[in-house]
């Protein structure tokens, strides 16, 4: 299923539609929903209509269709809804979008309705359908990280308001200016909505020609390669002479110097790399938070890349990659504890660091960044994995195995992060001799996946040894 046009719409439906266009602008709002929800139930790819139909449920609601009992007593009714949409988003998610719309229509913000127009709209084809409800959810959760990347990540596959994606981002990214994720997603849609203002995206509309776009197609190839996360040498180096030629032009386009600078990383000449990110430190844009992650990032791959270059059976190389290791890991510490100085209250930061000193051995002060990093939501079952790791290296046993219980029982399902949560509570009821608790981990574990790490040996010594 594709979305529609109003051009699309066969003739009786384009005259409901604007049967319902004229009542809701006489706010006749009960009368404009039931008209839309109608048309919707027959077109359920019909944008136009269900942006209709969503700003008429708001205003409904703003003129006193949504005061506080009345969308009390809408939410206690729509909890069925909620649960027969969840039900149908797989085996019939148009009749899944058509129930959750009837909760929308009492309470336009319910977040569980618009998470289901996500997702079965997404399994209809209907990416324009998901952007209006992804942009409803990010407006009512604007510090969620997944929310928001998932939203710009939409526009950017699909097409969509990039600059609502941008700011989205842009806002998380003042709090965060280090998280990878974001500053990822940020350059993702950037690049998308950079081919799409170029004009590739009218061509199928018919809005534009490939004669008028023509101009454009080598400059849309290095954008789309430059998208790539690995790029092969020989593109590496065409657009190190395009964009080389492109500075000797504009000088102080600070944008094309840390191209410049990424390409030379990837091809390991970080010394020119760390020179064009100097040039870029020594212009306005200096205080770009991102580009002291973006310099830290190089000098760790170089340390890496010297790794490399080590002869693995020369009789030194294990004291000499020893060293690069100490080396390494003292420059992640050293530039971390700058960050932790300059964003004190970045959570994500703060994980980080404790990672680190984990590393290093450094366990009292990787407890203590730890126990700052739960306050993260998105680092909180990580940093209580860690946390309590920490707690068995000192021997506190009691409060390792705690930690782990109480992160446990924040999973509701059983992944990969809940199998190794599990696993570590089963080791550290077997160092504190408790092997019937232990076994019990163990076998969760084997029930869902014998395959994990040395469960299978455990589980199945106990069982021999009975």
């Amino acid at each position: 299923m594709a979305e529609k046009s109003i051009n699309e719409i066969p003739a009786d439906t384009r005259r409901l539609y604007t049967k319902a266009v004229e009542a809701a602008q006489r706010d006749n709002h009960d009368y404009a929903i039931a008209l839309f929800c109608q048309i919707l139930d027959k077109e359920p790819g019909f944008f136009e209509c269900r942006r209709a139909l969503r700003t008429t449920q708001l205003k409904k609601a703003g003129a006193g269709g949504g005061g506080f009992f009345k969308k009390m007593l809408s939410g206690a009714g729509s909890s069925p809804q909620i649960a027969k949409a969840k039900l149908a988003v797989g085996s019939n998610p148009a009749g899944a979008l058509s129930t959750v719309e009837q909760v929308l229509n009492g309470d336009p913000s319910n977040a569980s309705a618009h998470r289901i127009i996500v997702d079965a709209a997404l399994a209809l084809e209907l990416p324009q359908t998901a952007t209006l409800s992804l942009e409803v959810l990010v407006k009512n959760s604007p510090k969620d990280k997944a929310l928001a990347i998932e939203f710009a990540n939409t526009i950017a596959e699909h097409g969509g308001d990039a600059r609502a994606g941008e700011r989205v981002l842009q806002e998380l990214i003042r709090t965060s200016p280090y998280d990878p994720d974001l500053v990822q997603a940020l350059k993702n849609l950037s690049a998308a909505r950079t081919l799409d203002e170029g004009g590739y995206d009218k061509i199928e509309t018919g809005e534009a020609s490939y004669r008028d776009i023509l101009r454009n197609k080598e400059e849309a190839v290095s954008l789309e390669q430059e998208k790539r996360v690995q790029k092969t040498e020989d593109v590496a180096e065409r657009l190190i002479g395009e964009y080389e030629e492109k500075l000797r032009r504009e000088p102080n386009n600070m944008k094309i110097v840390r191209d410049l600078a990424e390409l030379y990383a990837q091809k390991k000449d970080f010394d020119r790399s760390l020179a064009y990110y100097d040039r870029i430190k020594e212009s306005a844009m200096g205080n770009d938070p991102t580009l002291e992650q973006a310099v830290a990032k190089t000098i760790v791959k170089r340390f890496d890349h010297e790794l490399e270059q080590l002869n693995p059976f020369a009789p030194e190389h294990a004291e000499e990659a020893a060293k690069i290791h100490a080396l390494k890991l003292d420059f992640q510490i050293t530039e971390c504890q700058k960050r932790v100085e300059k964003y004190p209250t970045d959570l994500a930061i703060r994980f980080e660091m404790g990672q680190l000193y984990f590393q290093a051995g450094k366990i009292s002060e990787a407890i203590a960044e730890f126990q700052k990093a739960q306050g993260n939501p998105h680092k909180r079952i990580a940093a209580m994995n860690l946390l309590a790791q920490c707690f068995a290296k000192r021997k506190m046993f009691d409060l390792a195995a705690r930690t782990l219980q109480n992160a446990i029982k924040e999973k509701p399902g059983f992944d990969e992060e809940k199998k190794e949560l599990t696993y570590q509570l089963g080791c550290v009821f077997e160092t504190m001799a408790k092997k019937e608790e232990a076994i019990e981990q163990f076998k969760l574990i084997y029930e869902t996946d014998s395959s994990y790490k040395d469960v299978s040996a455990k589980v199945e010594a106990y069982y021999a040894g009975q």
